[in-house]
């Protein structure tokens, strides 16, 4: 990661249009952790202001003139960037969500969140976790082979532990709120990968959002 200056959680915005992104600044001028270091319009500006500035994070709209959002994932991604991106965008499609995924991007929502919680959002991206839209993460779960089986087939414990995961926190914070050892949570980690048929902790989560509790 960059870092952000004296602590800060730096974020750079690109979205084409003025209303939005004057809007996004007001918000996060008066957050005390994090600082604003540019806006862009479009998206080849967004691709440069980033490589020269490595923000800590980016928000990121996927309707931008030019070089459209999903471009600027997999320049970004080509060339080696360390931003973590926060794709923040209007609408688009059924794919979007797990194409901004595929494309490196490291949470989804839309332009009517709640500003609280894009502002928790920006903090959980930052710290390396995915956030997703509950409706975001539900498209990208109902891919072919994604369904409930796998996890009614999770002992109590695992769901325990899905859930938690679901929710963006490390082994270290599971380990801590469940009481048990950080080995205890790699383990039951490793078992629901397994049961899910999935191969990481976001795909685990994803499953998590749309089928815990149903």
């Amino acid at each position: 990661m960059s870092g952000g200056t004296a602590g800060l959680i730096t974020v750079l915005i690109a979205d084409d249009h003025p209303v939005v992104r004057q809007g996004l600044a007001v918000l996060l001028e008066v957050q005390d952790d994090i600082q604003l270091v540019g806006e862009a319009n479009d998206g080849e500006e967004a691709v440069r202001m980033t490589l020269e500035q490595a923000p800590d994070v980016l928000l990121l709209d996927l309707k931008l003139p030019g070089l459209d959002g999903l471009g600027v994932l997999n320049e970004l991604r080509a060339r080696g960037a360390r931003t973590r991106v926060l794709v923040l965008t209007s609408g688009a499609g059924p794919t979007g969500p797990a194409l901004a995924l595929q494309a490196g991007a490291a949470g989804f929502l839309y332009k009517d969140v709640d500003p609280d919680a894009l502002v928790r959002a920006i903090r959980s991206v930052h710290d390396g976790h995915t956030v997703l839209a509950s409706d975001a993460a539900g498209l990208v779960a109902s891919r072919p082979g994604a369904d409930s089986r796998g996890i009614r087939s999770l002992t109590a414990r695992e769901r325990e532990v899905l859930a938690l995961l679901a929710d963006g926190r490390s082994n270290r914070e599971i380990a801590r709120l469940l009481n048990v050892s950080e080995k205890t949570v790699k383990t039951h980690v490793s078992a629901i990968l397994a049961k899910l048929g999935v191969a990481d902790r976001t795909q685990a989560a994803l499953l998590a959002v749309r089928h815990v509790g149903a």
